[in-house]
């Protein structure tokens, strides 16, 4: 879902809430060493393979590598310690590599087209990464993109970091806390061109956590289920309250664009 906000509040906030609704980010990888090739990391790479026809045919050597550095880590701290429910090497090539790419062409076109700006080389957050998706996958895929990965559990952040150097990214910041504080961190308060979500709350709340972050002007996009009008529905109120409007809902992505005048 893509959101826009086009108004301002209509209600008094004591914070600035410009932001644009939209999810996609990425990084320029910096040399890595090698790591041996495992058992686990040849399977890995034969299912990069047998989606090569897809949305890795522009991939490198280097950021097909790094995909595989990141799942095969994933899958190895998932046996102790709950990142994702899916365990088979494919089934995290399609349900979350390639579920976080299908989130960059909406960002692309609506980025450029809304925003008016470069989509080269933009700021990104990812709230409630979680195991880093999809803020991690776009960092490899868009290496011009700096993306920060917003996430509140001190183990998710452990792994977070360590998979960041495992793949040795170097365009990637993990951020300890949780959205609705850094929202009113000066720091952070309209400081992204871009914000993301995906399976972390409920629409009407994503839009408190997220617009806040997201610059006048920006995107934010929220990665839903196959079916989220209900969803998005609920949220109209919550999405004109913070001074935003809906751009385009595509297969599950809602996209806004914020173009609230800043009210600090």
């Amino acid at each position: 879902m893509l959101v826009w906000r086009c108004k301002p509040p209509a209600v008094p906030f004591p914070l600035s809430l410009g932001t644009f609704v939209k999810h996609f980010s990425v990084i320029e990888p910096n040399p890595f060493p090698l790591h041996r090739i495992k058992a686990k990391s040849l399977t890995t790479a034969a299912a990069i393979g047998t989606h090569n026809s897809s949305c890795f045919d522009s991939f490198s050597c280097r950021q097909k590598k790094q995909i595989r550095l990141y799942v095969d880590t994933l899958l190895q701290w998932n046996q102790k310690m709950n990142l994702t429910a899916v365990t088979d090497v494919d089934e995290v090539m399609e349900r979350h590599i390639e579920d976080s790419l299908a989130i960059l062409p909406p960002i692309q076109d609506s980025y450029v087209s809304h925003c008016n700006a470069s989509i080269d080389s933009i700021k990104l957050v990812d709230v409630g990464t979680g195991a880093g998706l999809p803020g991690l996958v776009l960092a490899i895929a868009c290496p011009a993109w700096k993306v920060t990965l917003l996430e509140s559990m001190n183990k998710r952040c452990d792994f977070l970091e360590h998979a960041v150097s495992v793949t040795g990214l170097s365009n990637v910041e993990v951020v300890r806390g949780r959205a609705e504080n850094l929202g009113q961190n000066v720091s952070f308060r309209e400081k992204f061109d871009v914000a993301v979500a995906r399976a972390v709350a409920e629409m009407r709340i994503l839009a408190e956590y997220c617009l806040p972050l997201v610059r006048v002007g920006g995107l934010f996009i929220a990665a839903k289920g196959h079916d989220p009008q209900e969803e998005v529905r609920n949220a109209e109120r919550s999405l004109k309250l913070m001074g935003s409007s809906t751009l385009q809902l595509c297969s599950g992505t809602l996209a806004a664009l914020s173009d609230t005048y800043s009210t600090w």
